[in-house]
């Protein structure tokens, strides 16, 4: 049986007696038609089930139809669900999705940047690494928007870290710990020092005592040395800057013989998947992450970068809640 012919551009222009180039324009750049001549090409085109070529109508229009997001740990299960939802929200839109890795690097970023600045229309940067001054600097010339990270004047998506902070201190203040150790992710992190702010002003507010130590890899491979620096601390409860490092300190922890939660209760942030399946299950921080991919590539889709409200750049603040497991028991006395 013959496959059926693809209805084209020229299908199109003799049906509805214009041009092709009038076709193009109807749905490349709609401005340069006359309102009534769009709509009765864009009902030809729909009835006779005519779909433009996407690469055909970036060309035409100046726009590459295609975005790209960078994370600084593809292997991190922490960026699994921004990553899907953006690419969701990519496909729903009919545009291209890009996704690189930067290895913690603020210099392989910018690089990344620089080098896909022609081939894309916007990027997703998600836990950025680079310094404010270098993302204000790159925003001028490049359409950005951030996940995991605050910058003046340039849209983002965060989950409420300071309102799920302080949802950790109240959980271990109600089991009875006076004081918690925060064992941080990197100093360039921005999300690690947003979390420290909450945790010690809520901590203070608890009449607790609280403590910064690291930074630490934000890895399970950095949960020894965490562990080891957690138990000199004389801390009875552990909060770690992510699952992964608080997976790591699990193990340490158990491989020392020290009993957790009966001698020392651990938090994570992020709800990564197989946080539930560790021993024992972990306590953690969750949001919707795959929201804030899905959100990060809508505020791309409206421009929210480069044409900000009068309010200033969209900020998009999602909600937090703790998931109380196993990890976590009253203080010891």
């Amino acid at each position: 049986m013959p496959t059926p012919k693809r209805t084209t551009v020229y299908d199109v222009a003799r049906e509805a007696g214009v041009a092709a180039s009038t076709v193009s324009r109807a749905f490349s750049n709609p401005r340069r038609v006359n309102g009534a001549t769009r709509r009765h090409v864009l009902e030809i085109a729909e009835r006779l089930g005519y779909h433009p070529n996407p690469l055909a109508t970036a060309l035409q229009s100046g726009h590459t139809a295609t975005v790209a997001m960078l994370v600084p740990d593809i292997a991190n299960p922490h960026f699994f669900g921004p990553i899907r939802g953006a690419e969701r929200r990519a496909t729903a839109a009919d545009i291209t999705f890009m996704l690189g890795f930067t290895e913690e690097s603020a210099d392989t970023e910018r690089d990344k940047i620089e080098r896909l600045a022609r081939s894309v229309d916007g990027f997703v940067l998600a836990s950025s690494r680079m310094p404010e001054a270098t993302t204000a600097e790159l925003a001028r010339e490049h359409n950005l928007v951030l996940i995991d990270r605050q910058v003046e004047g340039l849209p983002s998506v965060v989950v409420d870290n300071a309102a799920g902070s302080r949802q950790i201190v109240d959980h271990l203040a109600s089991l009875g710990h006076r004081s918690l150790v925060y064992l941080s992710g990197p100093h360039i992190s921005w999300l690690a020092g947003e979390r420290w702010r909450a945790l010690s002003a809520g901590a203070e507010e608890r009449g607790m005592t609280a403590t910064r130590l690291g930074p630490f890899p934000p890895q399970v491979a950095g949960g020894g040395a965490a562990a080891d620096a957690a138990l000199v601390s004389g801390a009875t409860a552990v909060v770690a800057h992510n699952d992964l490092l608080a997976i790591g300190i699990l193990r340490r922890l158990a491989e020392r013989g020290v009993s957790v939660p009966e001698q020392i209760s651990v938090v994570g942030y992020d709800d990564i998947f197989g946080a539930d399946f560790c021993v024992p299950a972990l306590t953690t921080l969750a949001g919707p992450q795959e929201e804030s991919g899905r959100a990060a590539v809508e505020i791309l889709l409206t421009k929210g970068s480069t044409r900000p409200s009068d309010d200033g750049p969209r900020r998009v603040v999602l909600p937090s809640h703790l998931v109380i497991r196993d990890s976590t028991g009253p203080a010891p006395e």
